[in-house]
């Protein structure tokens, strides 16, 4: 697996089936809601001569499946942040489910196929009311309870009405002001529980929570939730002060892409507005990566592999994947140099076959890590550090485009 890369709709669609399998190959990606949403959202368009139900197939067929990971729904991260659920910022995916076992010498964590990735299987296989049901109807439904003269309200109180700003770093500035302001914290919690929408039932244990804490700003006590409440002030005061246009309805659901961010190495996008802002809410440890270079570097790798005899191509792309070429001026082999771990970047270049007695024995230790005994929640506080393993169960078809992702002579699975 490569960079860990938040992509959007804009850039998968630009690719071609088969630049879509090598983009799969090289990058990590987190597969947002808000994909969903956008893409579920062309069900009701016309497409040409092109049905609906086929437009969004395409798209679905893109989609990431070798490495891609569904991502939690940011409001539902939000109110447990405001709980006080840790959310990480660093980097990594924030994973449904997951549970703790001990099996085959390992302890770790074992992620079964989640509700999300079952429904990601039925989506690639053109079931979309299901996607629907767990990803847009939830974002629909937030946007529709989301009172957007109520948030203005809310600003023109604190004395923010937009006029202030002539950029949109100055907006952005803003924002940060707003939610961070130390002389009234207690205001910004309150109106990030009312953006979130967070149930009555949990305010008292949220302001408890608050309270024991010493009372601190709102990226101190919840910074997820400070976060997305920051992109969210950022996008009304922009509006307010047209540096964003109101006139283009995608801008609001382009947007939400941000609210991710902070769960990647970079950003993938050939949306101009993600090209303008998408800076503005990264780590200095991030990059944006402009979409139409990158799609021009996957239909050069494409054209790479093609070029291999036959029988190498048969391997299939998870074992010629392993890293991109070292020669060839390839973006991402920069990215892969820029972004991985160097010393295990250059010993993939020599790594050995492993023999096939290893090979079985190695599969024989994961099942029994995978089929392992769950570890009560009471024990998981005596595992000290890092779990020693990790295992994410998710299915991949055999073939995608012109390309066989797992070898071609690979016997099929029995549920295949």
């Amino acid at each position: 697996m490569g960079p860990i890369a938040v992509f959007d709709k804009s850039f998968l669609q630009s690719l071609s089936l088969d630049e879509a399998v090598w983009f799969d190959a090289f990058f990590l990606t987190v597969i947002c809601p808000i994909f969903y949403v956008e893409t579920l959202a062309d069900l009701a368009k016309a497409h040409g001569d092109r049905s609906a139900e086929t437009a969004v197939r395409i798209i679905a067929q893109k989609t990431p499946d070798i490495g891609g990971s569904p991502c939690v729904m940011h409001m539902e991260m939000a109110i447990h942040n405001l709980l006080g659920y840790d959310i990480p910022m660093d980097g990594r995916i924030p994973r449904p489910g997951g549970r703790h076992v001990s099996g085959g010498g390992r302890t770790g964590v074992v992620y079964d196929e989640s509700p999300e990735e079952k429904a990601f299987a039925r989506w690639q296989a053109e079931q979309f009311h299901e996607v629907e049901r767990l990803f847009a109807a939830d974002w629909r439904k937030t946007l529709e309870a989301m009172d957007l003269n109520e948030i203005a309200k809310g600003l023109r109180a604190i004395g923010i009405d937009g006029k202030v700003c002539a950029s949109i770093e100055q907006a952005a500035d803003l924002a940060q002001a707003v939610v961070n302001e130390a002389s009234s914290p207690y205001e910004r919690l309150g109106m990030a529980v009312r953006f979130f929408g967070v149930p009555r039932q949990h305010h008292a244990a949220i302001i408890q929570r608050w309270k024991e804490k010493g009372q601190p700003v709102l990226s101190a006590f919840a910074p997820y939730a400070a976060y997305v409440l920051r992109v969210e002030v950022f996008f009304h005061i922009a509006l307010a002060a047209s540096l964003i246009s109101a006139d283009r309805p995608s801008n609001r659901t382009d947007i939400a892409y941000l609210f991710y961010l902070p769960f990647c190495m970079m950003f993938v996008s050939s949306d101009k507005l993600h090209r303008r802002i998408a800076k503005l809410f990264m780590r200095p440890d991030q990059e944006f990566v402009w979409g139409p270079d990158l799609k021009v570097d996957l239909k050069r790798l494409n054209e790479h592999y093609l070029a291999l005899p036959e029988a190498e191509r048969e391997k299939g792309v998870m074992r010629l994947s392993r890293r991109p070429p070292a020669d060839g001026d390839f973006l991402t082999t920069k990215l892969w140099s820029r972004w991985m771990n160097p010393g295990a970047f250059a010993e993939r270049d020599h790594a050995s076959e492993m023999d096939s007695e290893k090979s079985e024995m190695l599969v024989e230790q994961l099942k029994a890590f995978t089929k392992g005994k769950t570890i009560s929640q009471e024990d998981i506080p005596s595992l000290s550090g890092e779990p020693e393993a990790l295992s994410i169960e998710r299915k991949i078809p055999r073939k995608k485009g012109a390309w066989f992702l797992v070898p071609k002579d690979l016997p099929p699975a029995k549920d295949e």
